[in-house]
């Protein structure tokens, strides 16, 4: 069981922004800006290209809720996507939000926040869906 399997299921606490029968989304906690969430299926899957053409249409249309949810909860001017899956062999999508493209390099310093700054920036996210 994937660290991401044992946050759904409530094992390992995490700052939950969304979830359905399918997909669940939580905030990064090491991560790159403020606001950056993590989308993943809730089927435990490694390679996100393993997914059903459909489970991947709608992992999508999922995080696209949610990306437009961070746009509006945390000033960027865009928020990116990126899908890498290799520290965590659970497939899953980043959403960053971003001022520029520098704000997603991974492998950067991430952001260093409080449990109250992550449940702040969680509950304000969780109030634009």
């Amino acid at each position: 069981m994937t660290i991401f399997s044992r946050i759904i299921a409530g094992e390992i606490p995490c700052y939950k922004i969304a979830e359905d029968d399918h997909f669940f989304a939580f905030l990064d906690i090491n991560p790159l800006q403020k606001g950056h969430t993590l989308v993943i299926p809730k089927r435990e899957v490694d390679y996100i290209f393993d997914l059903s053409d459909q489970e991947i249409a709608d992992m999508q249309v999922f995080a696209k809720r949610i990306a437009i949810a961070i746009k509006k909860a945390i000033p960027c001017v865009k928020v990116g996507q990126c899908v890498l899956g290799l520290e965590v062999p659970h497939a899953h999508i980043h959403l960053v939000p971003m001022q520029s493209e520098k704000d997603m390099r991974f492998g950067s310093e991430t952001k260093k926040l409080s449990p109250e700054e992550f449940q702040q920036i969680a509950t304000e996210i969780r109030a634009q869906l």
